[in-house]
């Protein structure tokens, strides 16, 4: 049995969905009801980090887990991965982030993550850690601007992501999931090039066959909008994010999609061909996510 966490986060849906009927699946979520794409044998149940019966519920039977959480101050891997022992699962699977292995990075947000790190190596548990770039689909942000003015607004715009498709990180962790031979793995997950806000612009203005334009802000105004929609301290941790990408610590790819998967991680091209109803005027508001919610799962904050 693998219980699946975070399935209705960008990543934890698409695993979601791969996880065939071949294999016993459950599926944990706050709302069931939000639950798409599973297969008709999985089971989906109700369940809450803050909720020990639910966790324990869920986790019952329960070989292996996909453990995505949400809380910056660190609790919830702490109570899953405490649950997680008490029920005898025998391994974890986490989604955390590539900033982790950056000794320059100490934002809130990636020390969230090296804590939550820390805490499932020591646990005694087998566990295997995936750590990707920020996802292609953050530029979903820009889709209500595009739409309605040919616009995308972004704090240095020059600098330089390796940013991957969320649907190679899911497959990447269907196969750890599911195979033998990934514990003790720490596996970085990019995509194929380093994109500048600026290329990905070029990039999607092609596809939609309109010229876009770039405007970008000042470290001044990323604060003021970021922080009409997230707390202070990660609107700081943001912000210390983008200085770092600015000095190229997001830049390196690595070939690790391709070494799990067999195939070479999707370019953006790709990724924006395929998500570009999402930036044709007339397209539904819910098509423009914040990065936000288009990161790991509900709640998640990805810095990259």
């Amino acid at each position: 049995m693998i219980l699946v966490t975070g399935a209705t986060g960008t990543v934890g849906r698409e695993v979601v969905r791969l996880l065939g009927a071949d294999v016993g699946v459950r599926v944990m979520a706050r709302d069931p009801a939000r639950v798409r794409g599973a297969s008709e044998t999985a089971e989906i149940v109700a369940g809450d980090y803050r909720d020990p019966r639910s966790l324990g519920r869920a986790l019952a039977g329960v070989r292996t887990a996909f453990l995505v959480t949400g809380d910056v101050a660190g609790g919830d891997d702490v109570r899953f991965i405490r649950a997680a022992q008490m029920a005898g699962v025998g391994r974890v699977v986490k989604l955390s982030a590539a900033a982790v292995v950056d000794r320059c990075a100490d934002d809130l947000v990636t020390r969230w993550q090296r804590a939550g790190e820390e805490v499932l190596c020591a646990s005694g548990l087998q566990w295997t850690v995936l750590r990707p770039r920020a996802f292609m689909s953050n530029t979903l942000s820009w889709a209500r601007s595009v739409r309605c003015e040919g616009v995308v607004r972004a704090l240095y715009g020059s600098s330089v992501n390796a940013c991957v498709d969320p649907r190679d990180v899911a497959e990447v962790a269907v196969r750890v999931l599911t195979e033998d031979g990934h514990a003790g793995g720490a596996y970085t997950l990019t995509g194929p090039e380093a994109l500048s806000a600026a290329q990905q612009v070029d990039q999607l203005g092609r596809l939609l066959g309109v010229p876009l334009r770039l405007e970008e802000l000042s470290p001044g105004q990323a604060r003021l909008a970021l922080g009409r929609r997230y707390p202070v301290p990660v609107v700081e941790a943001l912000l210390q994010s983008a200085e770092r990408q600015r000095a190229g610590a997001k830049a390196q790819v690595q070939d690790t999609v391709r070494a799990v998967t067999g195939r070479p991680a999707r370019t953006f091209r790709v990724w924006a061909k395929d998500h570009l109803a999402a930036f044709v005027p007339g397209a539904a508001d819910e098509a423009g996510q914040s990065p936000r919610r288009a990161g790991h799962g509900t709640g998640r904050w990805l810095t990259g």
